[in-house]
């Protein structure tokens, strides 16, 4: 049945994208970083139970600039997908659904990750001596 062109439901470019919205899809994207990040995790760890040789690639991989960059990616998300899960669990109890609240902590999430994935990145650096 033709609906000229039209979608059967509104779907995404029908509205205006929202902080709610947005939020919401970083969710999403940051479950799947956080998968992806995971399968990079037990690549090290099984070359690190394999032996020298298969250590050395990985690492050599991960401290790629590549590689760093997914890893801050991977600590972002993580960062992310906890604090957007502790919002979420107050939503969970009824608690936080005012406007005013859902922005406030939408934006509480956001920068508390970065600040978050910021002190992670600089106390692992610290800690290697790099600083």
């Amino acid at each position: 049945m033709d609906m000229g062109g039209r979608p059967l439901s509104p779907h995404l470019q029908v509205y205006k994208p929202q902080l709610t919205s947005i939020l919401s899809i970083l969710h999403r994207m940051t479950g799947v970083a956080l998968a992806g990040g995971t399968l990079l995790l037990v690549w090290w760890l099984i070359a690190a139970a394999t032996g020298p040789a298969a250590f050395n690639t990985v690492q050599m991989v991960i401290g790629s600039w590549i590689g760093r960059l997914c890893l801050f990616g991977w600590s972002f998300a993580l960062f992310y997908h906890l604090c957007n899960g502790i919002r979420h669990m107050f939503w969970d109890m009824g608690k936080g659904f005012e406007l005013p609240t859902v922005a406030a902590s939408g934006w509480a999430v956001v920068i508390i990750s970065f600040t978050l994935t910021g002190i992670a990145w600089v106390w692992g650096y610290m800690s290697m001596g790099a600083f």
